[in-house]
C-alpha cells in the first residue's frame, strides 16, 4: 500500500469518484455542494484556504480523501473520503493519519470530521484515532414563513465582541472549548433586544447553514428564528439549514414546532495533534531592591504533657 499526494494524473479518478464521495463537512456539502463536484473544487482557488487531497493505492482498492484549512483557525476538516464502497477497506485508517499529519506546517491543533452514524467511514475514523465530542443534526427551515413585521436580527458590530463571547462561555461546555475556539471575528447576526441569541452564517451558492448559540433563558425563540430566516440579506431562494450540536439539543423541539425538516443525527469527531503539558516548576521569588527578609526565630518549644 502506498499513500501520496494528488497528481495531474489522478484527475480522472476525481471525475469518476464524484458521485461517491463521503462528505466529512456537512455545512460545506450543503453551501457547495459534492466536494469533488465543480463548486466544490473552487476551494483550491482561494489563497486563505490550505486544501490536501491524498490517494491510497494498493491490496486492491484506491481510496481518495480531502482536507482542507482556512489560515488563522486553530483546527482542520477533513473534507471528504472517496469511494464509499471501499471506507471498509483496511487502508482507510492510514489514509486518515496521513492526510491528519499534513495540518502541522498549517498551525493547527486538532482535526475534525462530521459523519452519519451508520457511515462505513465512522469506524475507520475512529481506528485513526478520532473521538466524539458531540452530536448534530441538520435542520431544514427554508419553508418557514416569517411574520411581515421588523426583523428582531442585527449584524454584529465590534463593540458586541465580548458580549458574544460571554455567551459562548455560557454555552459551549468547557471541554468543548478547547476544539471550538471563542468567537474573535466580528460575523454573523445577534438578536437586537440583547445578547442571548448570537447566529453565524456559512453561505455558499448552494445554500445557507446557520450556526446558532441561543440561550436557555431566551424568550420567544421560535418567533426570533423565524425572522432571521425570513429575513436574510441576499437569500435568492437559497436553502436555510440550522446546525444544532447535542449542547443545545434543546432547540431542536422548537424547530419541530415550526416544520423544519431534521437530517439524520451526525456523530462530530476530533483527533488532537498536540497536548498541552502543565509542568509544575519551582520559580524564585523576585526580592525588592533594599529589601531584606531576616528569617524567623524560635527560642524554645513546650510540649504539653
Amino acid at each position: 500500500m502506498s499513500i501520496r499526494p494528488l497528481d495531474l494524473l489522478d484527475l480522472p479518478s476525481l471525475y469518476r469518484y464524484r458521485g461517491e464521495a463521503v462528505s466529512l463537512d456537512a455545512a460545506r456539502l450543503l453551501t457547495r455542494g459534492n466536494p469533488l463536484g465543480a463548486v466544490g473544487m473552487l476551494a483550491y482557488m482561494n489563497p486563505r484556504r490550505h486544501v490536501y487531497t491524498a490517494v491510497s493505492d494498493g491490496d486492491g482498492a484506491t481510496l481518495l480523501g480531502g482536507i482542507t484549512h482556512t489560515a488563522g483557525d486553530t483546527f482542520a476538516k477533513l473534507l471528504y473520503l472517496a469511494p464509499a464502497l471501499h471506507l471498509d477497506h483496511s487502508s482507510a485508517p492510514a489514509l486518515i493519519e496521513h492526510l491528519s499529519a499534513q495540518t502541522g506546517p498549517w498551525g493547527a491543533f486538532h482535526v475534525l470530521a462530521e459523519v452519519d452514524e451508520d457511515s462505513d467511514a465512522f469506524p475507520a475514523l475512529r481506528i485513526a484515532g478520532f473521538s466524539v465530542y458531540a452530536w448534530q443534526r441538520m435542520w431544514d427551515v427554508s419553508n418557514i414563513t416569517a411574520p411581515a413585521s421588523k426583523s428582531s436580527w442585527m449584524r454584529v458590530q465590534s463593540i458586541n465582541l465580548p458580549s458574544i463571547q460571554n455567551l459562548y462561555h455560557q454555552i459551549v461546555p468547557p471541554l468543548l472549548q478547547p476544539v471550538e475556539p471563542t468567537p474573535t471575528r466580528v460575523t454573523g447576526y445577534m438578536c437586537s433586544d440583547g445578547v442571548k441569541c448570537y447566529v453565524t452564517a456559512s453561505v455558499g451558492m448552494m445554500g445557507i447553514v446557520l450556526n446558532p448559540l441561543i440561550h436557555p433563558e431566551a424568550t420567544e425563540v421560535g418567533v426570533k428564528l423565524t425572522s432571521l430566516v425570513g429575513h436574510l440579506p441576499s437569500r435568492r431562494n437559497r436553502p436555510v439549514y440550522f446546525c444544532v450540536r447535542s449542547y443545545q439539543a434543546w432547540l431542536e423541539p422548537v424547530l419541530e414546532d415550526l416544520g423544519a425538516k431534521a437530517a439524520v443525527r451526525q456523530a462530530v469527531m476530533v483527533k488532537h495533534l498536540v497536548r498541552m503539558v502543565k509542568d509544575e516548576q519551582a520559580i524564585r521569588a523576585a526580592q525588592p531592591a533594599g529589601v531584606t527578609i531576616q528569617p524567623s526565630r524560635v527560642s524554645r518549644m513546650h510540649a504539653k504533657k
